[in-house]
């Protein structure tokens, strides 16, 4: 068969010869007999529904026994989608192996860390360095590209099911076997290992690469540097998986592929190093229901979806109507939040929204899960809301290929992260994630829209650039951060950040090695606080969590401690440096504190910013010029809106004056 060529990069409409919002679900019509088909067929016309995902825990039925394939409940499925004018989003069902894979190849099973196999009966469960599994899930990926590949219903192609959730590491001997393999291609040799792991220590040196095994659980802490690794490894191999069945998918198919990714949800897989493998980026993300800002949360996780996209338009592959069923407490959704929440990704640069799933189960392990079409029937609030919405992103076409762009950017690396949650660290209270979400949470109620970069990613497009938590730094990202600050950038780092390099090593000398000579000081010692302790600083901040003992070397001091352990000591700092700035906080700053610190740096770097507010305004544009203005009201009250043109939902004038009404959405072509 002749090679198909690989489609091109995103340039406008996310399927080429498109022009419109796609709306739709996760459908998952082998729960139900045939007789319901024909009726959810009509129901997602009636909802406006252009596109489904399909076929994705499908693996039993399409191949029943090894080797046996049986399409005909797909046939029939994609052939009744076809004739409504529904396109398919067709999956490939390798996240669920049939009941016979698991008896026939047992050794592909995952181990937990401690040596637990694990059964099957869920999903997401096998090895990803089984060789059987591979050759399993290749052959049915092959399998369904050759029947499918060309099928007009098929725009769509999407491999596997949530990578790296819920299982992200296997300790079977052929995971350790591979391991071994990735250890020499990246170290060479031995005594590069020896060095990188720092095995001096403990008496770890290794003479032999068989002697290495996966980080175990052990007596007392494992090597850092072989945790960090076999996170690396593991990362690496759940990619090498969508690879494969990407490829050959690709030799049958010109369609678009992607696989959809947890972006801040799931921190199991480096997504920097995927989002350049998939031909669309796309993404699932669910509400924590119980967290008051959760809204906030959403635009966190779409940010940073953009940014694995590089600004060009994404795919919201699933959220829910309402509740889920996995959280402590499922909350259901309040009237109007599914729509606000549908048009807050839009907002961030989505061009198709799903949701998961597109009739409710009344079996299985997410019956209690919400969907378009609820238990609840046609008559619910919840179906109306649905159909509404699907009528509302009818009529907001010209967004599609229009694009978000960001004068700030926070950085993000999962490998830092990786290696900040390992055990023995100064203080259990520094979590990254809270840190983001802190200095995220400031810039949103300041109407500044940011990107997420890697700390060695091209910087020279944003004029302020946050570290809040960036514990490992290593030596390309070091450099790319003094030169993007000494060209003029303005740099701002919160504590903890700098610390180590790739290996989970600290440098020569004091901390923060990494960051020394942009921020302009070094620290003696961690100053660590009891849970629950604060301290004062001299311009009437409080500080939380953390300080340090700091000695400047060019920085100047913009506030000191008053008491603490560090009393008398700097802890907010500034350094002139090239032609740029770096700030640095060494304490935990909170609310208003925060806030001052936040605004302080974007002055700095002459971005403009808004007063706090719940009314969230994210502007998309096109490549011709045209803007278009999303703002959805958060609050209980009414807001001025500010922006003049033309509502797109109405067609009426809006001008600066015109209010957005509590909870919420308009969409407004600028003048």
């Amino acid at each position: 068969m002749t090679e198909v060529s690989p489609v091109a990069p995103w340039t406008s409409g996310w399927i080429p010869g498109t022009r419109s919002i796609r709306f739709g679900g996760d459908y998952n019509p082998e729960q139900w007999p045939r007789e319901v088909w024909a009726e959810d067929v009509r129901l997602m016309r009636e909802a406006g529904v252009n596109l489904v995902s399909i076929g994705i825990f499908s693996w039993a039925l399409l191949e029943p026994r090894e080797g046996e394939y049986d399409f005909s409940f797909l046939d029939e499925v994609v052939s009744l989608l076809y004739d409504a004018g529904i396109d398919v989003d067709l999956g490939t069902p390798t996240a669920a192996p049939p009941a016979w894979f698991y008896r026939a190849h047992p050794g592909a099973r995952a181990i937990t860390r401690e040596g637990i196999a694990l059964s099957s009966g869920s999903r997401g469960i096998v090895s990803p360095s089984s060789p059987a599994y591979r050759h399993a899930a290749r052959e049915i990926a092959s399998r369904l590209a050759q029947r499918y590949g060309t099928h007009p219903a098929v725009v769509m192609w999407h491999v596997h099911n949530e990578y790296g959730a819920p299982i992200a590491e296997s300790y079977d001997e052929a995971s350790v076997a591979a391991f071994r393999c990735w250890l020499e291609r990246r170290y060479g040799t031995l005594e590069h290992l020896n060095d990188a792991w720092g095995t001096a220590f403990w008496g770890q040196r290794y003479g032999q690469w068989e002697e290495i095994d996966a980080p175990r659980v052990s007596a007392s802490v494992a090597n850092p540097a072989q945790r960090l690794d076999f996170r690396r490894f593991s990362s690496d191999a759940l990619l090498d998986c969508f690879r494969l069945e990407r490829d050959a998918i690709r030799e049958h198919s010109d369609r678009p592929i992607t696989t959809n990714f947890m972006a801040s949800t799931c921190p199991n897989v480096d997504l920097w190093q995927w989002a350049d493998e998939v031909d669309v980026v796309s993404n699932d993300h669910y509400l924590v229901a119980e967290r008051t800002d959760n809204h906030v949360l959403l635009a966190l996780d779409a940010d940073l979806t953009r940014s694995l996209a590089r600004g060009r338009p994404w795919v919201l592959m699933e959220h829910s109507t309402s509740a889920v069923n996995w959280q402590p407490r499922n909350l259901a959704k309040r009237p109007g939040e599914m729509a606000r929440n549908t048009l807050a990704h839009l907002a961030r640069g989505a061009d198709a929204v799903l949701f998961f799933q597109v009739r409710a189960s009344r079996k299985g392990a997410e019956k209690f899960h919400s969907a378009m079409i609820p238990h609840a029937g046609t008559a619910s609030r919840r179906w109306g809301e649905v159909v509404d919405l699907g009528e509302r992103l009818s009529g907001l076409d010209e967004l599609v290929g229009s694009r978000v762009s960001a004068r700030v950017a926070i950085g993000w690396d999962w490998q830092s992260f990786w290696a900040q949650d390992l055990e023995w660290r100064p203080s259990v209270d520094a979590s990254h994630r809270e840190r983001i979400e802190a200095f995220y949470t400031v810039l949103w109620r300041r109407g500044v829209t940011i990107d997420f970069v890697h700390p060695a990613a091209d910087l020279t497009g944003y004029d302020v650039v946050f570290l809040p938590a960036s514990y490992l730094i290593d030596d390309a990202s070091a450099d790319n951060l003094r030169g993007y600050t000494a060209a003029g950038g303005t740099l701002a780092v919160s504590y903890f950040s700098g610390i180590v390099g790739a290996n989970d090593d600290v440098p020569a000398g004091p901390y923060p090695g990494q960051l020394r000579e942009v921020l302009g000081l070094w620290i003696e010692e961690f100053e660590p606080m009891r849970r629950g302790e604060t301290v004062c600083l001299s311009d009437g901040r409080t500080g939380h969590v953390w300080a340090d003992d700091i000695t400047l070397d060019g920085a100047r001091a913009v506030a000191t401690y008053l008491d603490g352990p560090a009393a008398g000591g700097a802890a907010i700092t500034r350094h002139d440096f090239g032609d740029g700035v770096a700030w640095y906080t060494s304490t935990g700053l909170h609310g208003a504190d925060l806030d001052r610190f936040v605004t302080d740096v974007l002055s700095d770097g002459d971005v403009p910013f808004g007063e706090p507010d719940e009314l969230e305004t994210v502007e998309r544009t096109h490549e011709d010029g045209r803007r278009f203005v999303v703002q959805l009201n958060h609050a209980d009250i009414d807001r001025p809106g500010g922006v003049a043109g033309t509502d797109l939902g109405t067609g009426r004038r809006v001008s600066i004056d015109d209010i957005v009404p509590a909870g919420a959405v308009r969409i407004v072509r600028r003048a």
